[in-house]
C-alpha cells in the first residue's frame, strides 16, 4: 500500500523570505513622505518657538520666588533642552510616535497596495517586522532631534553651561549631557505603549488617521485616568502614571526606582500590544 506524499512548494531560484522588503527599502520609502518631513519639521521648530517665547515674555521666574525645572529654562542650553523635553513629552512628543507605527501598515491598505506587497510575495511576518523596525527608528530619531536642537539652541541663547537643578544646585555640563540622554531613552520606552497601540490598530484598520487617532485618544484617557486620584494604587498600573519618572534624573543624586517601574509596565503592555499586532495580521484576510 503506497502513501500519496505532496510535493513541498515550489520556490523561485534565489527567493530568500528574509531578504524581502530589506530595511533600507522601507526607511527610504518612509523617509519620503510628507508627513515624516512635516513631523520632523514641526520638531526642529520648536525650540526656535520656546526660544522666541521667552525673548518676548521676558525671564522666567520673575513673578515667583521659586526654582522649577520650566523658570530655569534660560539658565542654560542643558536646561532649554530639558524644559523642551518637559514640555512636550506628555503630548506633542506622543504624535510621532502615533503617527510613524500607525499611519504604516493601515496606510498601505488604504492605498490598496498591501496586497500586492504580500503577494511580492512578501512574508507577513517579515512585511510588519520590517515596518515596525523602520517606525522604531523614526520614534529614536524624532525624540532625539528635539533635545539636540533644543541643546544647540540654548547653548548659542543661553551659553554652555552647568544644569540647574529644581531642587536646588547643579550638574557639570558633561553630567547634565549623561543625564540627557537617559532622559532621552526613557522617554522613548515611556511611549512604547502609544507605539504598541498604534501598531496593533493599524493592523486591523485600513484607516490610517482611526490608528493615530485611536492611540492618541486612548493615551490621552490613560493621562485622564491617572489624574483620578480617587483610583488609588491602581493607578500604578497606568503607563501615564510613570510618563514623568524621568525627572528623577534631573535630581542631585539620581534615581532609578520609578523609571525602572515605568519601564517595566511600558515593555510590558507594548510586547502584548505587538504580539497582538502579529497574531491577528497572521490571521487576517487582506483584501485591499
Amino acid at each position: 500500500m503506497s502513501s500519496i506524499v505532496a510535493d513541498p512548494p515550489e520556490v523561485a531560484s534565489g527567493y530568500r523570505a528574509g531578504r524581502t522588503l530589506p530595511l533600507r527599502v522601507e526607511l527610504v520609502r518612509q523617509l519620503k513622505r510628507r508627513r515624516t518631513l512635516a513631523m520632523g519639521a514641526i520638531l526642529f521648530a520648536l525650540p526656535f518657538v520656546l526660544l522666541i517665547a521667552f525673548q518676548i515674555g521676558g525671564e522666567p521666574g520673575q513673578d515667583n520666588g521659586r526654582v522649577n525645572l520650566m523658570d530655569s529654562a534660560t539658565a542654560s542650553g542643558a536646561n532649554f533642552a530639558a524644559v523642551n523635553l518637559f514640555a512636550s513629552a506628555g503630548f506633542l512628543l506622543v504624535i510621532p510616535v502615533a503617527l510613524f507605527f500607525g499611519d504604516t501598515v493601515a496606510a498601505e491598505a488604504g492605498w490598496s497596495s498591501l496586497r500586492y506587497l504580500l503577494a511580492a510575495p512578501v512574508p507577513r511576518a517579515r512585511l510588519l517586522w520590517s515596518k515596525l523596525v523602520v517606525a522604531l527608528g523614526l520614534s529614536l530619531a524624532a525624540l532625539v532631534l528635539l533635545p539636540v536642537v533644543a541643546l544647540a539652541v540654548g547653548t548659542a541663547a543661553y551659553g554652555w553651561g552647568p544644569l540647574q537643578l529644581p531642587t536646588g544646585g547643579t550638574l557639570s555640563a558633561g553630567t547634565a549631557g549623561q543625564r540627557l540622554v537617559i532622559i532621552v531613552a526613557y522617554v522613548l520606552v515611556s511611549q512604547l505603549v502609544t507605539a504598541g497601540l498604534a501598531f496593533w490598530l493599524s493592523t486591523r484598520t485600513d484607516a490610517p488617521l482611526g490608528a493615530v487617532g485611536g492611540a492618541v485618544f486612548l493615551t490621552i484617557i490613560g493621562n485622564v485616568l491617572d489624574e483620578v486620584t480617587a483610583l488609588g494604587d491602581w493607578r500604578d498600573f497606568l503607563p501615564a502614571h510613570w510618563q514623568y519618572a524621568w525627572l528623577d534624573a534631573v535630581q542631585p543624586q539620581l534615581q532609578w526606582t520609578d523609571m525602572i517601574q515605568g519601564t517595566a509596565l511600558s515593555v510590558t503592555y507594548a510586547l502584548v500590544l505587538f504580539a497582538l499586532a502579529f497574531r491577528g495580521f497572521a490571521r487576517k484576510d487582506v483584501v485591499s
